[in-house]
């Protein structure tokens, strides 16, 4: 359920950010992936971004989940 103001995600975007929702920790999202750990900073960053030029920041992990709650890229029960 995608609302006005969210933001524009790339679906590897939306994956690294549902990722790093459900990881303890950014190597560990870097080893699901194959990706550098830079690289999911990069994009943690980037999605940062987004949410911010749309007026919805989310600085902090519990925001990136909110936010994903709220644009209905992830729901309660996959938690």
């Amino acid at each position: 359920m995608k609302t006005a103001d969210s933001p524009s995600l790339s679906r590897r975007e939306v994956q690294v950010l549902l990722t790093w929702i459900r990881c303890d920790s950014k190597a560990e999202v870097s080893r699901e992936l194959y990706i550098a750990e830079g690289t999911v900073n990069t994009y943690l960053a980037r999605i940062r971004g987004k949410y911010d030029e749309v007026g919805r920041t989310a600085p902090t992990k519990m925001a990136l989940l909110a936010r994903a709650l709220q644009d209905g890229l992830i729901g309660i029960d996959e938690l």
